[in-house]
């Protein structure tokens, strides 16, 4: 480490990172639950980021309304925050539901 660098958890939630690959958003947000399953859902047309099917490699960012379809219900959340990490308490401040 860096002297004088400051960790990752450290700097406030909004600063932390401007965009990332959906896959890894919907699992660190715990929108779903495996890095694996949210990549199998993109691949299958589940995912929609603004109304458009999105690829598990498409970037997300903060304002960005992700639409999920599960079974015969689905859920909309709009991004908040956007980083690489979180715990399971900050994980809930990342989105909001629609």
């Amino acid at each position: 480490m860096i002297i004088g660098a400051v960790p990752n958890r450290d700097r406030p939630l909004s600063t932390r990172r401007i965009k990332m690959r959906l896959d890894k958003y919907l699992k660190v947000s715990r929108l779903i639950k495996r890095r694996t399953v949210a990549n199998e859902a993109c691949d299958a047309g589940r995912v929609m980021v603004n109304s458009r099917v999105a690829k598990a490699s498409q970037d997300v960012k903060v304002g960005d309304i992700i639409e999920i379809a599960f079974g015969n219900k689905s859920v909309r959340a709009e991004v908040l925050v956007v980083t690489d990490t979180s715990r399971k308490e900050e994980a809930k401040e990342m989105f909001r539901y629609l």
